[in-house]
């Protein structure tokens, strides 16, 4: 079982600054994700900070249909007219959406980055991962944004249990404003 999203972005190739992991970021990209045999896709706004994430989910005509923020004390979620909030983001998820997201891991990620503790990793000739299975999770990187060692990924595969999803980054903004 395969899913596809399909798409074109021109862009120039995508590169990790020096210590990336400590560096804000904003990222613009599609994400589509499958649960429990149901599939559904939108696009998706991410801006990371050192102690705060937003995430937007968009309509295909660009309207955000749901909203995810956290932060160190709190978690918020709106979802059209509803609004949700928790102490901890991954609960929130799985009450409203009914999956959760590792947000403390998936800022390393999507840099082609491992979080530091157990796990299992396989890189190409360049260094890059290619599959890496931590805390439950298999994360596939399926493409990057060039042909050198720090380029970004900007398609991967993430599954764990009764959850896939496919995440495509079309930009990414360093330290935005």
């Amino acid at each position: 079982m395969a899913l596809l999203l399909t798409g074109c972005a021109t862009m120039p190739p995508l590169s990790r600054p020096v210590q990336p992991e400590a560096v804000p970021f904003a990222m613009n990209g599609r994400i589509s994700v499958k649960h429990n045999g149901a599939r559904d896709s939108a696009g998706l706004r991410w801006t990371h900070q050192d102690t705060s994430d937003e995430i937007l989910l968009l309509t295909p005509l660009g309207q955000t249909a749901a909203r995810i923020y956290r932060d160190d004390a709190h978690a918020t979620l709106d979802n059209g007219d509803k609004h949700y909030s928790d102490t901890d983001v991954e609960s929130l998820m799985q009450q409203v959406l009914g999956w959760r997201l590792q947000l403390d891991h998936l800022h390393h990620w999507v840099l082609g980055l491992t979080v530091p503790g157990d796990e299992m990793l396989e890189r190409d000739t360049l260094g890059r991962l290619t599959v890496l299975r931590q805390d439950g999770w298999e994360v596939r990187y399926m493409a990057y944004s060039g042909d050198k060692a720090d380029s970004l990924p900007v398609r991967m595969k993430l599954s764990r249990a009764n959850l896939e999803l496919i995440l495509l980054i079309d930009e990414c903004e360093w330290n935005p404003k």
